[in-house]
């Protein structure tokens, strides 16, 4: 029995899916699939999941129970790598990283030296996160301090779980997006930290934007800094194009390989985290494991510019820690779903295939592994902050028409990854509140 007096109690109904494990490791057991299940939430926090049956005759009396029959209860999304100052330029047209970069991407940037603009611009990235799903992400801000307090205000005011940084840049970028210098970039990254690293949900990250952008001084300094601050997580670009791996080459001719720069400055390790990582050899990849480092497999980004094809089998066969990243604004979309789709279709053209197994727990427990957060979130395990979303199977007609043919729940899963999108999103909730709702019926238990 559950007690009356436990505050707060919230009891969720409908059909229940997470993860407690990996599939590549753990198969179908890594699932936990509750056709009808209550998922029960108490103080922000996961209490216990499992059948209906089982646990609905203990709750007390006067439990809110909300009903979403026919409608999946997920994990909220973890999106591992994305850009929030590159919201106004998505769906610019791509090519080449460094000319992309220069013609779309800094120009929109510079407007973030204002803090009302940045305000404007946080405020319906944040929106626009909940609306797709998407419960927590690790996010570029750009090299103006005023662009990190915008966004950390807007999540907290939302209660989110973000991670956030200061873009560091002090070299081969133009005036108004560099740091005076290496001193300057560290010490404006240091007052962000005192002011927002454990506030409430947030963190920081070290964010060195890439290493053409940033001198060796810089780069030491942000390896420093990294291993300085308990807690510390750190995002960064890593062999996204061979055009900027061969520039990399140029400016750092010592150097063994693109990966060897950021390990030498003690970037590579454990809360670190790179998008792309498609231009990359073994030994780099045994290193990035060996060092706790984890990778942002970003597809839709990576086909709009072309960059290549990131290898998901190699990365699992060194062990390595990997989440999706949207990638906005090259990636073309803030939805988790439309990710996987260009997920498994990045991968099909790999020689490679993603299960809707695997799909789904790298959208949810993968992605909060990749950023060291599974003790927090990711799956229902109990204690774990009650982040999640509803999804709705028959949210268009196509959709409604091809699940209700599916036979088994990785057919109906797989379906929603290839054809749902911002549509299939019913509800989002953070720490058991409703932030986004297209409400069901609210009851009490009777």
């Amino acid at each position: 029995m559950f007690s009356s007096s436990r505050p707060s109690l919230l009891a969720v109904r409908g059909e229940i899916v997470h993860f407690i494990a990996d599939p590549a490791e753990r198969g179908a057991a890594a699932c936990e699939h509750f056709p009808d299940g209550l998922l029960l939430v108490t103080a922000g926090r996961v209490l216990r999941c499992g059948p209906a049956s089982a646990l609905r005759p203990g709750l007390p009396a006067d439990v809110r129970l909300i009903d979403y029959g026919g409608k999946l209860i997920l994990p909220g999304f973890v999106d591992t790598h994305t850009h929030y100052a590159q919201t106004g330029m998505i769906a610019s047209p791509g090519g080449e990283l460094s000319a992309w970069l220069e013609t779309y991407v800094y120009p929109a940037e510079r407007r973030f030296a204002d803090p009302a603009h940045a305000a404007a611009a946080a405020g319906f990235f944040c929106d626009e996160l909940l609306r797709n799903g998407t419960t927590t992400a690790m996010v570029f801000a750009t090299v103006h301090p005023a662009s990190v307090d915008a966004l950390f205000a807007a999540a907290r005011a939302r209660r989110m779980r973000l991670i956030v940084g200061k873009a560091l840049m002090d070299r081969n970028c133009p005036d108004g997006l560099r740091d005076a210098d290496a001193a300057e970039g560290d010490a404006h990254t240091r007052a962000l930290i005192g002011k927002w690293h454990g506030c409430e949900r947030l963190l920081y990250a070290v964010t060195p934007r890439f290493v053409p952008t940033s001198t060796p001084e810089q780069l030491e300094r942000a390896g420093r800094l990294f291993a300085e601050i308990p807690g510390l997580r750190l995002q960064s670009h890593l062999a996204e194009q061979r055009g900027e791996i061969a520039w990399v080459a140029r400016l750092h001719p010592e150097a063994r390989s693109y990966a060897a720069i950021y390990e030498r400055h003690g970037l590579l390790g454990a809360r670190a985290i790179y998008a792309h990582c498609i231009w990359l050899d073994d030994d780099d990849r045994q290193c990035m494991a060996a060092r706790g480092a984890a990778m942002s497999f970003c597809p839709t980004s990576n086909l709009f510019l072309g960059s290549g094809l990131f290898d998901l089998a190699r990365a699992r066969a060194h062990g390595l820690r990997v989440g999706l990243g949207s990638d906005i604004g090259a990636g073309t979309s803030f939805s988790m779903l439309q990710t996987l789709n260009e997920a498994y279709k990045a991968l099909q053209l790999a020689g490679q295939t993603l299960s809707p197994e695997q799909g789904f727990y790298l959208a949810t427990l993968g992605g909060a592994r990749a950023l060291y957060l599974d003790e927090a979130i990711g799956n229902f395990a109990p204690g774990r902050e009650a982040d999640f979303i509803v999804l709705d199977p028959r949210a268009t007609p196509l959709l409604a028409y091809r699940t209700s043919r599916a036979a088994t729940l990785p057919e109906r899963l797989f379906a929603l990854m290839m054809l749902g999108d911002d549509r299939c999103v019913t509800a989002t909730y953070l720490l058991g509140e409703a932030v986004r709702h297209d409400a069901p019926g609210s009851s009490r238990q009777s």
